[in-house]
């Protein structure tokens, strides 16, 4: 997986994250250690770019989990318990829309995989960069 970060600006500043390759076990926390870095640099909106995501595991899906919490400033769950991590994510859908971290442009099979875990309720799914960035506010 590759991961590149970079700042945009729409009505505010956002910090764009694109991910590119397979965001699974092997890569998941690469992910997570963006957003931290990015939060730690002072970022208060994330913009996931997934237009060049080609698989996402369980893992992966943890990894969304984990980047919307630390957004949100909440207590992290303890990724070394796998199982523990993925049923952390059901109360976090009860929260509603993720008002600081968005996605932009996932493959339709990436997106078949968030309807199935209902992340497409959890996280807004932009296919314009310009209309993601004004959305921030």
């Amino acid at each position: 997986m590759d991961i590149n970060v970079s700042q945009e600006n729409g009505k505010v500043s956002v910090t764009v994250i694109k991910v590119a390759g397979q965001l699974d076990g092997q890569s998941y926390k690469e992910l997570i250690a963006s957003a931290q870095q990015a939060v730690g640099s002072g970022s208060k909106n994330l913009l996931l770019d997934l237009s060049e995501l080609t698989f996402v595991s369980s893992a992966g899906l943890v990894s969304l989990h984990v980047v919307a919490l630390i957004m949100r400033g909440e207590a992290l769950p303890d990724l070394e318990h796998g199982w523990a991590a993925l049923k952390s994510v059901s109360s976090s859908r009860e929260s509603g829309i993720q008002k600081h971290v968005k996605l932009l442009n996932p493959r339709p099979q990436i997106v078949s995989t968030l309807e199935m875990v209902g992340f497409s309720a959890f996280f807004e799914i932009f296919t314009d960069k310009q209309k993601a960035l004004e959305s921030f506010s």
